[in-house]
């Protein structure tokens, strides 16, 4: 049995590695991510794990039927607004003015599917930054790291000058929340430990 992650995330890869590096497969998946309409946050996130995973799990039919497949995929949610991943150095500038000094939402969908079982569900952690200077944002992007983190920022790396506070599971905000995915993964008869 593999435990295959449909993501190519470095922060997901990492901590997957922690449980399953012998048996870890990176296969990341490519679709397009759409959107649910009207979705709430938590509906966005597990629709766009749950694509993932089923773009993955249909990729590798009948490599093994046993194998595990964990989707997941990360928003930034503030002021009513999903705050993906910058497509630019203004974009990221915007997100961090906005985030600054306010309290955000990070929700994560997770889907594991193992057969014909599927289980999708998500976690929500807030996220607390101190006010930032014009110059540290712009100083914060030069390093390059805004620009492939949903909500501009990194809380593991550099990012982590401007958080205050996490109220919630901190690995959620590196994109993988690990209690969670350990819960489902031991319902479909998966044990880390």
């Amino acid at each position: 049995m593999a435990i295959v992650l449909a993501s190519a995330s470095p922060r997901r890869r990492e901590l997957m590695e922690m449980f399953a590096a012998q048996n870890l497969v990176i296969c990341p998946a490519k679709g397009e991510e759409k959107v649910p309409a009207g979705a709430t946050p938590g509906e966005t996130v597990e629709a766009l794990a749950r694509a993932k995973a089923r773009e993955i799990a249909a990729a590798r039919r009948g490599e093994s039927e046993d194998d595990v497949i964990i989707g997941a995929d990360t928003i930034v949610w503030h002021c009513d607004r999903i705050y993906g991943k910058p497509h630019s150095r203004e974009e990221a500038a915007e997100m961090l003015r906005s985030l600054s000094g306010e309290t955000h939402e990070v929700y994560t969908g997770v889907c594991v599917l193992r057969g014909e079982e599927e289980l999708c569900e998500h976690e929500r952690t807030f996220v607390t930054f101190r006010k930032m200077s014009e110059r540290e944002i712009e100083a914060y992007i030069d390093t390059g790291e805004p620009m492939d983190k949903a909500g501009a920022y990194g809380a593991q790396g550099i990012g982590s000058l401007f958080v205050t506070g996490i109220e919630g599971d901190f690995f959620n905000v590196m994109g993988l929340p690990v209690c969670l995915l350990g819960q489902m993964l031991k319902k479909t008869g998966v044990e880390l430990l």
